[in-house]
């Protein structure tokens, strides 16, 4: 009988900590993974985790938990399938291991990711990017905390966790005046700042005092912002724009502005995903589909087909009767 305890952790020490070098966010992910579908197997099976076999994680019971994930937890199918990535990654690295349970591991192996509807990315119009960036009161500190991460977000597109990770020292404001951060994969990546961002960072950077590696964005108590504290901030000044209405507007919302934005501007695909932290140039097709503003200047260089709108005649008052049966 082989335990599971000993092969999940020389898979979070041996496999992504020592030969994949995971990042902080990818053994943050996988770590949740398991520990919700240990539990569930707890629930399940009667076990406590550290008891639990390898067998006792069949596919019927992978596929349970993934049926779970959606029905009860209510996550989103892309989540359901990050889940379904991690677990799939912990089975091929027992694999060779255990070649005793190929084919429990196999079957699970074969569980597929869900197909999902890829919905139009959401973003802010020029105007509605003004209004919350004036969102905030600067006559208050956290105002111009606050105004000043939203000017760098919306003028660099950095993800929330960029936004976060960022220190006094990232910020250059000198001859070619950037911002570095480090991405997603751990790719050290510097964003040109316009003049009137640079502006807002230096005058920010005044009143900060920081030392060079304390948080750019610090918290009231002087630690750095959390990804759900950057969440509430937009959150909290998108509902003070009455132009949003009742939109959600998230710190990614702002990042696809940013995209829209350059593209609109005739920036070359290429060079947007550079300035995102793309690893593929194919990620900003997601941007032309959703820019109607660049549909609609193709439509005007076309010409209708011709069509004619006819006069609206009311059905017989019989035939649609017996249409409605």
């Amino acid at each position: 009988m082989t335990r599971l305890a000993p092969l999940l952790e020389a898979f979070f020490t041996d496999r992504l900590v020592r030969q994949r070098r995971a990042s902080p966010h990818t053994l943050a992910a996988y770590r949740d993974t398991f520990r919700l579908l240990l539990r569930f197997a707890d629930a399940r099976r009667g076990k406590a985790p550290a008891a639990l076999l390898l067998a006792d994680l069949d596919a019927a019971l992978v596929g349970e938990f993934l049926d779970h994930l959606e029905t009860s937890r209510h996550n989103a199918v892309r989540t359901r399938n990050a889940r379904l990535a991690a677990i799939h990654s912990f089975f091929r690295y027992v694999a060779p291991q255990e070649p005793a349970h190929s084919a429990l591991i196999q079957r699970v192996l074969a569980i597929p990711q869900k197909r999902c509807a890829r919905n139009l990315v959401r973003f802010l119009a020029r105007a509605e990017a003004e209004r919350l960036i004036a969102a905030p009161a600067r006559g208050t500190w956290l105002g111009r905390r606050d105004h000043a991460l939203l000017v760098l977000a919306l003028q660099t597109g950095l993800r929330v966790s960029e936004l976060t990770g960022l220190r006094c020292e990232d910020v250059a404001l000198g001859h070619g005046a950037h911002v570095r951060c480090h991405g997603k994969g751990r790719k050290e990546r510097a964003t040109p700042l316009a003049h009137g961002t640079a502006l807002v960072l230096r005058a920010w950077l005044q009143e900060r005092h920081g030392a060079p590696g304390d948080p750019l964005f610090p918290s009231l108590r002087g630690g750095g912002l959390s990804r759900d504290a950057v969440e509430r901030l937009v959150a909290k000044y998108a509902a003070r724009c009455p132009a949003l209405g009742r939109r959600r507007v998230s710190p990614h919302v702002l990042r696809h502005t940013t995209a829209v934005d350059l593209l609109q501007a005739g920036v070359d695909r290429s060079v947007i995903a550079l300035w995102l932290g793309h690893e593929q140039v194919e990620t900003t097709q997601i941007y032309l589909d959703a820019d109607l503003a660049m549909k609609e200047r193709a439509l005007a260089r076309t010409a209708p087909l011709p069509a004619h709108a006819r006069r609206y005649r009311p059905p017989d008052e019989l035939l649609a009767f017996l249409q409605s049966l």
